[in-house]
């Protein structure tokens, strides 16, 4: 079952200098083709391949995860070298993630990176609870496409597949911790009115890499998905700028840098920071040893907590709340409104705080007062 007409990826062919361009989560080739197109029309031969579980059905894409993703995304980077000299990454959003982790294993290879509006972390509560919603719920649904501009083509699910969505939340762990071995020339551009992805997510790119040359670019009129919003014109010749640039060496990686500057203005930095002076007698740490063992502060020590029969059925109460609140929320469940919930759950927290308060004088802490 295909429920993204036209989802599959493509191939147009060019010159020497290749591109891969990558779409996001739940998403297909549809989603970045005008982008992709204009790349190609500018001289560059693209490829926009379709990841697996994407294009087809939410059900399908619950069936894959992070690694089969990326393992398409270096599939077609490697048949892309093979047609061409040199060759660039370009992410949007998922897609983003994935062109970062390739650049962070096969960061020589690549000539140059773009990341538009790039997911690689979400901060949001809910996201927590994930990795245990996906073996209650399969899906959720999502709200209405983030585009501003009218009548955009269907290009992505109606509905989050959470088993996919946690696999997202291993990549994203990853992708953040080695931000700092991209050290290539980079482009960061995002929406500052993005709805689905927290444009705080280009700024832990740009303040994490390890790129001297990066390169933002800021849309003020659209929303998530650029490529097919009001600043697509803006994306297509930022982008082609900047790959211009680099190719002419007008911008370089980290690593073109004087290694040993870099290192010798690292030592100093430190060194600065340190004191030689001896003129005190004694540091901090010896006037420490002066404190007798009688003097220092001793952890209180409270007694085990015994739940009573009204604790623990307020305990049960507000597991329950929470979990009919969360279904209520995330899914389409509704069995008795939300109300009663909220209330069941307020008043289960009440009766726990209230039922589990330590009188006065029952927190024996070791020490007088």
């Amino acid at each position: 079952m295909n429920s993204i007409p036209n989802s599959a990826g493509f191939t147009l062919p060019g010159g020497k200098i290749g591109v891969l361009v990558i779409h996001g989560f739940t998403g297909s080739p549809v989603s970045i083709a005008p982008w992709a197109k204009f790349l190609n029309k500018s001289g560059y031969t693209v490829s926009a391949p379709l990841l697996p579980g994407h294009g087809s059905s939410w059900q399908q894409m619950n069936q894959t995860t992070w690694q089969d993703w990326y393992e398409q995304v270096e599939k077609s980077f490697l048949e892309l070298k093979q047609s061409c000299d040199r060759v660039f990454i370009a992410g949007f959003s998922m897609g983003a993630a994935l062109a970062l982790r390739l650049c962070q294993i096969r960061g020589s290879e690549v000539e140059g990176l773009i990341v538009l509006n790039p997911s690689v972390h979400d901060r949001r509560w809910f996201m927590k609870y994930v990795p245990v919603l996906k073996f209650l719920i399969a899906s959720v649904a999502k709200g209405a496409t983030d585009i501003a501009a009218p009548n955009p083509p269907v290009h992505a699910y109606d509905r989050t597949p959470l088993k996919a969505l946690d696999s997202l939340r291993k990549l994203w762990a990853l992708v953040e911790r080695d931000l700092y071995l991209i050290d290539l020339p980079i482009m960061v551009a995002y929406s500052v009115n993005d709805h689905a992805v927290d444009p705080e997510n280009a700024m832990t790119v740009i303040d994490n890499v390890f790129s001297v040359d990066i390169r933002e670019v800021v849309f003020e009129n659209s929303f998530h998905n650029v490529a097919l919003d009001f600043d697509v014109e803006q994306l297509n010749i930022e982008s082609k700028i900047f790959i211009e640039d680099v190719l002419s060496g007008a911008v370089k990686r980290g690593s073109d840098f004087n290694e040993n500057d870099l290192v010798n203005a690292e030592f100093d930095s430190i060194v600065s920071g340190l004191s030689l002076d001896q003129s005190s007698p004694t540091t901090y740490l010896d006037e420490l040893d002066k404190f007798s063992q009688a003097d220092r502060f001793r952890q209180p020590n409270p007694g085990k907590i015994n739940l009573d029969q009204m604790q623990r059925f307020s305990a049960v109460a507000f597991v329950g709340s929470f979990t009919y609140l969360i279904l209520f929320w995330l899914t389409d469940f509704e069995f008795f409104g939300v109300w009663p919930a909220v209330l069941g759950f307020i008043s289960s927290v009440a009766t726990i705080i209230w039922r589990t308060a330590r009188k006065e004088g029952d927190l024996d802490d070791g020490a007088s007062l």
